[in-house]
């Protein structure tokens, strides 16, 4: 598989110990940067990376800021893109087979490198089952992608939230 692979300044360090692994595993790892330590917005590079997944010209992508949290917010904002902030090896595997997650974000001062290296592995190892119930909540996300409009102006059938 092609994977993209980008940073911010906070994620630099880990995004460069992962990109040995990427290649040795059998995939071909496309770094869109940062390439240093000097201060950038975690925006511009979850972009970078993301944009080559929704164009089809990686299959997945590798995102690592200082806590993964930005860089995964900025990621579910492109039309196309699951991404998942995962710090446990079964969500690693699990958002891919369930959820059919296709962009893992680590964060780069909260996940140490052997960690991070397994939670590779399990993301790269794993595949979407196709399932009728994932694919039925697939579909559901996919709709909400598709107009989110239509999503907040009706009910979904929860009670409100108000005083009690």
């Amino acid at each position: 598989m092609r994977i993209a692979m980008a940073s911010d300044h906070a994620g630099f360090a880990l995004k460069a110990e992962l990109l040995p692994l990427v290649r040795a595993s059998g995939h071909e790892p496309i770094d869109v940067g940062t390439h240093g330590l000097d201060p950038v917005d975690y925006p511009d590079f979850a972009l970078a990376g993301c944009r080559l997944v929704a164009a089809g010209h990686a299959e997945r992508a590798i995102l690592c800021c200082g806590s993964g949290v930005g860089m995964c917010v900025a990621a579910n904002k492109i039309p196309g893109i699951r991404a998942g902030n995962v710090a446990d090896h079964y969500s690693a595997h699990q958002g891919v087979e369930h959820d059919d997650m296709n962009v893992l974000v680590l964060g780069g001062r909260t996940t140490g490198a052997a960690v991070a290296a397994e939670l590779v592995r399990a993301f790269l190892a794993a595949r979407f089952t196709g399932e009728e119930r994932h694919l039925r909540r697939l579909e559901k996300v996919l709709a909400i992608e598709a107009d989110p409009s239509r999503f907040l102006a009706t009910s979904v059938g929860i009670a409100s939230a108000g005083p009690r």
